[in-house]
C-alpha cells in the first residue's frame, strides 16, 4: 500500500466531510476520485498529503512514498526563470550533481588532488545512473505534449496565463515521476488534443494516479476505479466511470428496498409499544422493543441528496432561417493569421460545437460571431428577430458586485419568480442561504456560474457559451445537458468537454488553416470520420497515391486538344522518388546501428577501464578515461536522437 485512510473522520467546524472513512491506495492503480461539488474531494487529497489533519483515524503512508499534488493553489508560484528551466525543477537532484561536478571539474583542474579525483569520478557514475543526460530531451518532449511550441520553452513563466501556467507545473510533476500522482481537475486547464496526450501519457504511467474530474470521457478512458465521497462515506467501485453509473444505480435502489423493508419494520414495532405500553402485563414486552428499536442500526435513505431540478428556457421569438452570417472574414494579431476569407452562417436549430487545440482562434471567432471582437476585413450579418446571450469568463466584470445572487438574477428579466430563481441557482450550486450573498465575497469560480445561470435565463434564442462546464460538477453538466437538448433556439459553444459536446452538439466547427471547416453531425461521427480519414490517408501514403484533386471545369467544345505530355505520371514520379528517399534513409539508419553499437561498446570498455584499480594510479590516465567516458555518453545520447528521427522518417515513408 502506499497510501491511505484508516477509519478516517475529518470534520470542518459543526460539518463532517466524512465519517469513518476507509481507502487503501494500491501500486499501479488509476482512481477517479468523484462527488459532487462541496462534498470534500479536494479535501481528501490535502489529508493524504498532510496538509490537513483528520479528527479521527489514521492516515497511511508509507515511508517511501513520494506524492506529487496539482491543485490550483499552485498559481500563486511565480518566477522569471523560463518555463523550460520551471519543469527542469522536476530533477532537482540531477542538476544539484551537474553544479557538484562542475566545481569538483574546476578545483581537480587546479589542485590535481587524488581525493577530488575520486569523488568526481563517483559523482560522473551517479549522474549517469540518473539518467542525468537525457533530462532536457525528456523535458521538451512532455511540455511539447503538453500543447508548448519549441519558440515557448525559452519564454518566461510569468509571462504565461493561469492555464499555461498549471501545464508547466502538471510537467514539472510528471517529470518528477512520484508513486503517487494526486491531479484535482487537471483537464481544466487543457485543450483537446493536450488531453489526449495526457491520456496516453498516464496509460502507461508506473505509478498510480488519483484524479479529481468532471470529464466523464478521460474517466472512462483512464481509471480502472471509482471513489465517490457521498453522504460523508466512501463508496468504492471496481470498474470506469460508466461502470459505476450502473453499479451505483443498482445499489441506490437495493439500499432503497432495504430503506423501505426497515422503515415497514420500524413502523410496525411502533405500533406495538403503542398499544401495549398502556398495558401493565405488556410493558415489559413494550420496553424491550423500544430498547430494540434504539439499538437498530438505521440504513439511510437512497434518495439522491441533490434533487434533479429541471432548467426551463423560455425563447419569446422565433428568428429567422439564418441567424448570423460571416461572409470573407479575416483576423489576425500582428503576424498570428486566426481566420482568412472565411464565410459560414449559423441556421436555426443549429447547436454548434467549435473544437481544436488552444491557439487556434476558437473563443476570437466566437467573439467575432458576437460581435464583441474587430476583425480585420469581411461582413458579419445579423439574421431576422436574432436576440443573442454570450457567455465568457471576461464577462464576469459586468456583475454588480453589490448585488446578492439572488438580486443580480432578478434583474435579468425572466419573469421568474423568487422560487424558481432560487431552484434555478441550486443547478449552478448555490443552495439554500448561498443565494443571498454578495456578489463581491465570490470566488472566481463561483462568479463563472452567476454569469452562466444568467446567460441561461435570458430570453434569447440564440446562445454564445465559451467553456460553459468548467465550474460544474457532473451533476450540474447533465443538468445543462439536459436544458441545451430541450432548448428551443440557436447554440454555438467552445469546450474541451467531449462528453458534453457528444450529448449537446448537431454540428462541429474546426479551425483548420485559418478556415472553418464544418462537420454535419455529432462528436462521435466527427471521431470516427477523421480516424478514417486518416486511415485512408495512410492506405494512399502506403500505396503511393496522390490525394485526389478536385476535377477541372468541364471543356468547352471545339476547344484544341493539348499535345500528350512527355512526362511520366505524378504517382510514378513520387513512387520512384519515394524509393529513392527510402534506400538513402535505410542506408543512414544502417550507418547509425553501427555507430551506436561501437560506441556502447567502446563506453563498455571505458567503464570496465574506470571499474580498474589501476586506472586510478595514473593520475592522467584516468582523467583521459573519464572524459573519454563523459564524451562517449553525450555522444550516444546525440545518436540516439537521431536514431529515433530517422527510424520515423522511415516509418513515414513506409506508409
Amino acid at each position: 500500500m502506499l497510501a491511505g485512510l484508516q477509519n478516517v473522520t475529518f470534520e470542518f467546524g459543526a460539518r463532517t466531510i466524512v465519517e469513518d472513512a476507509t481507502w487503501h491506495i494500491q501500486p499501479g492503480e488509476r482512481i477517479g476520485l468523484i462527488g459532487y461539488n462541496g462534498t470534500g474531494k479536494s479535501t481528501l487529497l490535502k489529508l493524504l498529503v498532510g496538509e490537513y489533519l483528520p479528527s479521527a483515524g489514521t492516515i497511511e503512508r508509507s515511508r517511501t512514498t513520494s506524492i506529487g499534488y496539482l491543485h490550483q493553489d499552485l498559481l500563486s508560484f511565480d518566477t522569471n526563470d523560463s518555463i523550460l528551466q520551471v519543469a527542469l525543477g522536476a530533477f532537482e537532484k540531477v542538476l544539484q550533481l551537474e553544479k557538484e561536478i562542475e566545481e569538483l571539474g574546476k578545483e581537480l583542474e587546479r589542485t590535481g588532488d587524488e581525493k577530488t579525483l575520486h569523488e568526481y569520478s563517483d559523482k560522473l557514475h551517479e549522474l549517469e545512473t540518473l539518467d542525468g543526460y537525457t533530462i532536457h530531451h525528456r523535458t521538451e518532449e512532455v511540455l511539447q505534449g503538453l500543447g508548448f511550441s519549441n519558440a515557448d520553452l525559452q519564454r518566461p513563466y510569468k509571462e504565461f496565463s493561469g492555464g499555461w501556467r498549471m501545464r508547466v507545473l502538471l510537467a514539472k510533476m510528471i517529470l518528477q515521476q512520484p508513486d503517487l500522482l494526486l491531479l484535482d481537475e487537471p483537464t481544466n486547464h487543457l485543450d483537446l488534443p493536450s488531453i489526449e496526450w495526457l491520456e496516453k501519457y498516464l496509460l502507461h504511467y508506473q505509478g498510480s494516479v488519483v484524479i479529481v474530474s468532471h470529464d466523464k470521457y478521460f474517466l472512462n478512458r483512464m481509471v480502472t476505479k471509482i471513489v465517490e465521497v457521498y453522504q460523508q462515506k466512501l463508496h468504492i467501485y471496481n470498474g470506469n466511470y460508466d461502470y459505476y453509473e450502473k453499479e451505483k444505480t443498482i445499489r441506490v435502489e437495493m439500499q432503497q428496498k432495504a430503506y423501505e423493508n426497515q422503515q415497514d419494520y420500524i413502523r410496525q414495532n411502533e405500533r406495538l409499544v403503542e398499544r401495549f405500553r398502556a398495558k401493565a402485563s405488556k410493558a415489559a414486552m413494550a420496553q424491550s422493543i423500544m430498547k430494540k428499536l434504539d439499538k437498530l442500526e438505521r440504513i439511510e435513505d437512497a434518495e439522491i441528496e441533490r434533487p434533479n431540478i429541471r432548467i426551463n428556457f423560455r425563447v419569446d421569438k422565433t428568428p429567422g432561417k439564418v441567424l448570423v452570417e460571416l461572409k470573407n472574414v479575416s483576423k489576425s494579431f500582428g503576424d498570428n493569421v486566426i481566420i482568412e476569407n472565411s464565410s459560414m452562417e449559423i441556421d436555426r436549430d443549429d447547436k454548434i460545437a467549435l473544437i481544436g487545440a488552444n491557439g487556434k482562434g476558437k473563443s476570437t471567432l466566437l467573439r467575432i460571431i458576437a460581435g464583441v471582437e474587430n476583425f480585420t476585413n469581411g461582413e458579419r450579418k445579423w439574421g431576422h428577430n436574432v436576440e443573442e446571450s454570450f457567455y465568457a469568463q471576461h464577462q464576469l466584470e459586468a456583475l454588480n458586485v453589490n448585488n446578492t445572487i439572488l438580486d443580480e438574477m432578478k434583474e435579468c428579466g425572466s419573469q421568474m419568480n423568487e422560487l424558481e430563481l432560487r431552484g434555478l441557482l441550486g443547478c449552478f450550486l448555490f443552495s439554500g442561504d448561498d443565494a443571498d450573498k454578495k456578489i463581491k465575497i465570490l470566488s472566481g469560480g463561483e462568479k463563472a456560474r452567476v454569469a452562466l445561470a444568467k446567460t441561461i435565463v435570458s430570453k434569447a434564442n440564440f446562445l454564445m457559451l465559451d467553456e460553459p462546464t468548467n465550474h460544474l460538477d457532473m451533476h450540474s453538466c447533465d443538468l445543462l445537458i439536459d436544458a441545451l437538448n430541450k432548448y428551443q433556439g440557436s447554440i454555438i459553444l467552445v469546450s474541451h468537454d467531449r462528453y458534453f459536446v457528444s450529448k449537446t452538439a448537431n454540428k462541429i466547427w474546426e479551425i483548420v488553416d485559418h478556415e472553418i471547416k464544418e462537420f454535419k453531425g455529432g462528436y462521435e461521427e466527427w471521431v470516427a470520420w477523421k480516424e478514417r480519414m486518416a486511415k485512408q490517408d495512410a492506405e494512399n501514403k502506403k500505396n503511393g497515391k496522390v490525394t485526389e484533386q478536385p476535377k477541372p471545369a468541364e471543356k468547352k467544345q471545339n476547344a484544341p486538344t493539348p499535345a500528350p505530355m512527355s512526362k511520366p505520371q505524378t504517382g510514378i514520379v513520387i513512387d520512384k522518388e519515394k524509393k529513392k528517399e527510402l534506400q538513402r534513409i535505410q542506408k543512414q539508419f544502417q550507418q547509425l546501428e553501427e555507430q551506436i553499437a561501437k560506441l556502447t561498446a567502446s563506453k563498455a570498455a571505458l567503464e570496465a577501464s574506470l571499474a580498474d584499480p589501476g586506472t586510478y594510479s595514473d593520475k592522467s590516465k584516468f582523467i583521459q578515461a573519464e572524459a573519454a567516458y563523459k564524451k562517449a555518453g553525450e555522444e550516444l545520447e546525440v545518436l540516439h536522437k537521431q536514431y529515433e528521427k530517422v527510424f520515423e522518417k522511415i516509418m513515414e515513408l513506409e506508409q
